[in-house]
């Protein structure tokens, strides 16, 4: 059986006449004389729908940055701090300088899983404990929703281009340096 507000409207009690905006999708106990003043509502309704949570259509480049460091070499990381900025993290990015990656830095430690939706460049992850030590890497193929996790829990991770770490011999145990990992 069919609860009575989910019958949608059908062809006896709306008019078939062509109008620019009809209410055929509402429930039956709706009369024809209700729905012309549901019109407000329905505009407001989809106008705070359309604007709620706009997606990211581009690259996120003016975030914050750090300098962190790997034993000599430098790296010039993005900040993703909030919510959203973590969520679009590197997606859009059609290049990345070799010495530039995003940091993701969470409220608290945990197993923190990635994937590659909508992100272009090959990346590696590095899951990274609260003291800047790495605690695993993973390489992350572009544009797959394939989950890539911490080994355990961490408040850090660094994206950088694929192969960066495996280029400068930075391997899981190895210690980064920066502000984000100074004593709490």
């Amino acid at each position: 059986m069919v609860c009575p507000w989910l019958q949608f409207a059908t062809t006896e009690n709306l008019p078939m006449t062509p109008m620019p905006f009809t209410f055929r999708f509402l429930p039956r106990r709706f009369s024809r004389r209700a729905t012309p003043a549901l019109a407000p509502l329905v505009a407001a309704v989809l106008a705070l729908w359309s604007t709620a949570a706009p997606a990211q259509e581009g690259p996120q480049l003016a975030l914050q940055r750090v300098e962190l460091t790997a034993g000599m070499h430098r790296i010039d990381a993005q900040v993703a701090q909030t919510p959203q900025e973590r969520q679009t993290g590197l997606m859009h990015r059609r290049e990345m300088p070799a010495q530039e990656g995003m940091l993701f830095i969470f409220e608290q430690p945990g197993v923190q899983c990635f994937w590659m939706k909508n992100t272009l460049l090959p990346l590696t992850a590095a899951f990274v404990a609260d003291d800047g030590t790495i605690v695993n890497l993973a390489d992350m193929k572009p544009q797959t929703t394939d989950s890539h996790c911490s080994a355990r829990p961490v408040r850090y991770v660094l994206e950088m281009n694929q192969g960066w770490f495996g280029k400068k011999g930075i391997k899981a145990g190895f210690k980064l340096g920066g502000t984000p990992f100074a004593k709490r």
